[in-house]
C-alpha cells in the first residue's frame, strides 16, 4: 500500500471511531436527559472530543439524533430478520418478537425502546424535515418488508384463525402491542405516575390477548 493510501485509510478509521464514540455517548445522554434537553457540548465532553470535532462530523445535534435512532432501529431489523428465519409457525415468531419487545422492557440496561419513543417525539417538534431521515425510513421499510414474510407464512401454515383478516390483524396486533410497550417505558421513567397495575405484568397481559386471539381452535374430536 502506498504511504498516501495507508494515510487516507487512517484518517478514515479515525474519523469512523470519532463518529461511533460520538453516538456512543449521545446515546447515553439522550437516554438519561432526552434529546432535547442534551447539548452539543455536553455530547463532546462525554466522548472526550472537543467540539468543534464533534460539529465537523455533525453539523446539527439533529443528524446525530437520526444516526443514534437510525442504529438502534437496525438492531430492531436484526430480530425482525432472526425472527424470521426460524423453523416456526407464524404463530410461534409471533410469540418469539412479543418476548423480544417485553423482554427489552424488562430490562433495565436497554433504553432502546425508551429512545426510540423520545426520537418520534423529537421530531414532531421540528419546524422542517429532519435531513438524514431517509435512513431511518429505509431500516424501517426493511422492518415492515421482513414482517410482511412473516405474515405470508400466517396465510399459508394455518397457525393463525382463518375466521380473521390475517395481515390487517397481525399488523395492528404488533404495532399495538410495540406500541404500548414504548409508552410504558417513558411511563415507568417518570417517578411522580403510579399505575394500577405494573407495566410488566400488562404486557404479559396484553402478550396472552394477543396470543390466545391469533391461535386457531384446536377441532373438538
Amino acid at each position: 500500500m502506498k504511504p498516501m493510501e495507508r494515510y487516507e485509510m487512517e484518517l478514515k478509521l479515525n474519523r469512523e471511531r470519532r463518529r461511533e464514540s460520538i453516538l456512543d455517548a449521545a446515546e447515553k445522554l439522550f437516554a438519561k436527559n432526552g434529546i432535547e434537553n442534551t447539548t452539543m457540548q455536553q455530547i463532546a465532553n462525554a466522548a472526550n472530543l472537543g467540539v468543534a470535532t464533534v460539529f465537523r462530523i455533525f453539523p446539527k445535534k439533529e443528524k446525530i439524533a437520526v444516526a443514534v435512532a437510525t442504529r438502534n432501529l437496525e438492531n430492531v431489523l436484526t430480530v425482525f430478520q432472526n425472527v424470521a428465519s426460524l423453523e416456526a409457525t407464524c404463530l410461534e415468531k409471533i410469540e418469539a418478537l412479543l418476548d423480544h419487545f417485553l423482554n427489552k422492557f424488562l430490562s433495565e440496561n436497554d433504553e432502546t425502546i425508551k429512545l426510540l419513543e423520545d426520537f418520534d417525539m423529537y421530531s414532531t417538534r421540528l419546524n422542517e424535515p429532519m435531513e438524514d431521515i431517509e435512513e431511518f425510513q429505509k431500516v424501517y421499510k426493511e422492518i415492515s418488508k421482513t414482517y410482511a414474510t412473516i405474515i405470508e407464512e400466517g396465510l399459508k401454515d394455518g397457525s393463525i384463525r382463518p375466521d380473521i383478516e390475517i395481515k390487517e390483524s397481525l399488523i395492528t396486533l404488533i404495532n399495538t402491542f410495540a406500541t404500548f410497550a414504548r409508552k410504558l417505558a417513558i411511563h415507568r421513567s417518570i417517578f411522580f405516575i403510579e399505575l394500577d397495575i405494573e407495566p410488566e405484568k400488562q404486557l404479559a397481559h396484553l402478550k396472552k390477548i394477543i396470543l390466545d386471539y391469533l391461535k386457531k381452535e384446536e377441532m373438538s374430536s
